[in-house]
């Protein structure tokens, strides 16, 4: 039996610590599907195609990961594809209050819901996609905050 999880997120853009906590998820499970929310109800940087097209950029590379876009409950697009494990990321201490509540949530939508909770290395630790937009408002280079692949498709 092939063992899969889900790893949700917005990626407005996806980051090296994203990348990371993929490379680390599909070490673990046989298969990763990167779930990128269409959230409009945070009115993200990039559409909802160019965040998906970017994930997959990022991502070419790992034969065990698929890029699939979602506009619907996390527990919803989890049971569709038959999967009950979900990766989030933690940072830090401020991002495990949020998640567990959100984990908490999901479980009570299916009690077979499962949450696994993966940190990126410490270089990685500080990098959210919030930095990465607001690096890029002020014509930052991003170039060490997210994959060289992606630079072509983040000018705004």
């Amino acid at each position: 039996m092939k063992r899969s999880c889900i790893y949700p997120g917005t990626f407005d853009p996806i980051t090296n610590g994203h990348i990371d906590v993929i490379k680390r998820a599909s070490k673990i499970f046989d298969r990763v599907i990167v779930a990128v929310a269409k959230s409009d109800s945070k009115n993200p940087m990039f559409d909802f195609k160019r965040r998906i097209d970017m994930v997959k950029i990022a991502t070419e590379n790992f034969k065990n990961v698929e890029v699939e876009g979602f506009d619907n409950l996390l527990v919803d697009f989890a049971k569709n594809h038959d999967i009950n494990t979900v990766i989030r990321g933690l940072r830090a201490v401020s991002d495990f209050e949020y998640e567990l509540q959100i984990g908490y949530a999901n479980a009570a939508l299916w009690s077979e819901f499962e949450t696994v909770y993966l940190m990126p290395s410490l270089k990685n630790a500080f990098i959210s996609s919030s930095i990465v937009r607001s690096v890029l408002r002020h014509n930052g280079d991003v170039g060490a905050l997210v994959p060289s692949e992606i630079l072509p498709n983040l000018k705004v």
